[in-house]
């Protein structure tokens, strides 16, 4: 038990003094960077499924054809 304690001291020593934390702009210029990223991503993830969802759709119309 005394060495989870001691742990414990010198992980909050070891995040309160030796840690260099990001400043403010730091962070808020990472948040847009990441939230820009993301939105990138969503449009791309759409346009991808769309266009598969849309082939899809032609394929089975083609084969639905030749069966009927």
């Amino acid at each position: 038990m005394n060495s989870l304690i001691n742990f414990l001291k010198d992980s909050y020593s070891e995040f309160r003094y030796k840690v260099e934390w990001p400043k403010w702009a730091d962070l808020q210029s990472s948040t847009i960077v990441v939230a820009v990223a993301t939105i990138i991503l969503a449009l791309f993830t759409f346009g991808v499924d769309s266009l598969f969802s849309t082939a899809i759709k032609n394929i089975l119309a083609i084969f639905i054809g030749f069966f009927n």
